[in-house]
């Protein structure tokens, strides 16, 4: 909320709760739900406080996987589509046509965190039946701008936040 970036990452062996630790268990209230949801919550009340409310805000969201290196976009019409990483010196890394959905609550964002989930590649193995056999990446994108009253002119920040759930690594 302040203009910086950040990454969360999960990371271990098949079966040890990486996914479980990102999302959690649906419908759980505050003990079951991952960090993703929490990510939701408080970013949602940070621009619900009132000591934040002169700042407008934007926040956008976007889901991708990796698997077997093709990138896919999770929230994209078509899923099976792969993607290209490009690099801009001014943006720097990006995937090219990922999509992003601008997200006006808390329960619209789930919604597209519970999309993207759904669309992920899984798979059986010795360790967990239902095992994400893929990399994931849910980024939500904020921006403030706060009317500067010594300057007189809107200030813009931006950060993201990127929510990362890699696959089992069991060498």
């Amino acid at each position: 909320m302040v203009g910086y970036n950040g990454t969360i990452f999960a990371y271990g062996q098949t079966g040890c709760g990486k996914t479980h630790t990102m999302i959690g268990v649906k419908n759980d209230g505050l003990i079951g739900k991952g960090i993703i949801p929490n990510a939701f919550d408080h970013i949602f009340g940070y621009f619900d406080d009132q000591e934040n409310s002169k700042k407008k805000f934007l926040i956008r969201c976007s889901y991708l996987e990796i698997y077997n290196e093709d990138v896919r976009d999770l929230l994209g019409r078509n899923v099976d589509k792969k993607l290209d990483i490009k690099e801009d010196p001014d943006k720097g890394v990006f995937v090219k046509d990922l999509t992003t959905c601008i997200v006006k609550s808390i329960a619209e964002i789930e919604s597209y965190m519970n999309k993207g989930t759904s669309m992920r590649m899984t798979g059986e193995t010795a360790m967990n039946k239902d095992s994400s056999r893929s990399h994931s990446i849910f980024t939500i994108y904020v921006e403030t701008s706060e009317f500067d009253e010594v300057s007189k002119e809107n200030k813009i920040k931006a950060g993201k936040l990127n929510l990362v759930d890699l696959a089992g690594s069991e060498r």
